[in-house]
């Protein structure tokens, strides 16, 4: 039985790739093992069912009131600053609809993605001689270009030999690329971080990237990593305690864009973890 927080709504892209919604449902099945007091669903923008505004619609003929909207993003690009926040716009008039930010940056993640990097493999001596390529999938927003290099910033402050960020679009260096300059720079191996969620076309063009420029170790991607489950749950926890109507109010005023408000990243110590 379910108590009378907010049901958590999971908003995902979607993909023609049917891993995608695979490991989009295997990490909400994670969420609710660490939270079995919240109801979790998941609605996709595109390609996957059930689509975002169908379980708004169900929830509210079920008789819910309260939705945290949530978007399975890692930056604040065009979903999340214009698809989501219009999909919500035309939720049924009987829900109160909360969206939380994105997911990064935030240091969960950071240690989400070491963690993927010694399941692949890496030995964590040998960090400070290991280059580190942060491959995102890319995007035309600025914002988000720039908090990815943002992060690999911060990423090299906790011991890398060195940190560069990688696009597998919209913007440059490509993984190869970065492979090949962190290499060329005299670090003795180089291992590559997809700074993505699913599987998909865009991951396997990082995963061939760095296969065809021989890095060391290619990790997975976040996928269901428990750091990540756990990230979900604090995005919520934080759009819980806002008002209500913060999100009609901010959308109205700004046409959905509402103000970036990215936590700061802190200086993290990351040990290997333990496959739970």
């Amino acid at each position: 039985m379910h108590d009378h927080r907010p049901v958590l709504l999971v908003i995902a892209h979607g993909s023609r790739d049917p891993r995608h919604a695979a490991t989009v449902h295997a990490l909400t099945r994670r969420v609710r093992s660490l939270r079995p007091g919240v109801r979790v669903e998941t609605g996709f923008l595109d390609f996957d069912a059930p689509s975002a505004p169908r379980v708004l619609d169900r929830l509210a003929a079920e008789g819910v009131r309260d939705v945290v909207a949530l978007p399975l993003l890692l930056t604040r690009a065009f979903h999340a600053k214009s698809d989501i926040p219009a999909v919500l716009r035309e939720a049924p008039a009987g829900l109160r609809v909360r969206q939380a930010e994105v997911l990064g940056p935030s240091p969960l993640l950071l240690a989400a993605l070491e963690r993927r990097l010694y399941e692949a493999g890496l030995d964590p001596h040998h960090k400070r001689s290991t280059g580190l390529v942060l491959a995102s999938a890319g995007s035309t927003d600025p914002e988000a270009i720039a908090v990815i290099a943002e992060i690999a910033r911060e990423l090299r402050h906790t011991g890398w030999c060195a940190v560069r960020p990688a696009f597998a679009s919209a913007a440059l260096p490509r993984t190869e690329d970065a492979v090949r300059e962190l290499r060329a720079s005299g670090c003795d191996r180089v291992a590559v971080a997809p700074y993505v969620i699913a599987p998909g076309r865009l991951p396997d063009r990082i995963a061939a990237g760095s296969r065809e420029a021989g890095a060391d170790v290619l990790a997975e991607v976040l996928g269901d990593s428990l750091e990540l489950a756990r990230l979900l749950l604090t995005r919520y926890d934080e759009a819980r305690v806002r008002d209500p109507r913060a999100f009609s109010c901010a959308a109205t005023a700004s046409g959905g864009r509402r103000a970036s408000v990215r936590p700061r990243l802190l200086p993290v110590v990351i040990r290997p973890w333990s496959s739970p």
